[in-house]
């Protein structure tokens, strides 16, 4: 088992800046891929940016050019940076981790909440 666990929510205004930390613990030799999602109040549960192997990234359309994932692979670690934020990137923040060893499995992380006020 992959325990991540997130830091570094908060409230911010409308064009700040924040950055969230993902540190995993556990079996972690098998980490493959690691990721973030979000959540906002009555929606799904959606990808916002991941490193599924080596060092490339994805990101949801939404927050390319604002949003940059990074990880730490020594560290077990993972990073989103967040400039400009808008109030629409509220919600709770999860850090997912795949790995594919000695089971392929995806674990996350309890969340931690990001408010952006107007």
């Amino acid at each position: 088992q992959v325990q991540p666990v997130e830091s570094g929510g908060g409230l911010v205004q409308a064009g700040g800046s924040l950055r969230l930390s993902c540190a995993a613990s556990g079996r972690i030799s098998g980490i493959r891929g690691m990721g973030w999602y979000r959540q906002a109040p009555g929606k799904q549960r959606e990808l916002v940016a991941e490193i599924p192997s080596g060092t490339v990234a994805n990101y949801a359309d939404s927050v390319k050019g604002r949003f940059t994932i990074s990880r730490d692979n020594a560290k077990n670690m993972a990073y989103l940076q967040m400039n400009s934020l808008k109030p629409e990137d509220t919600g709770v923040y999860y850090c997912t981790v795949v790995t594919s060893w000695p089971t392929i499995a995806r674990y996350w992380g309890q969340g931690t909440q990001v408010t952006v006020s107007s």
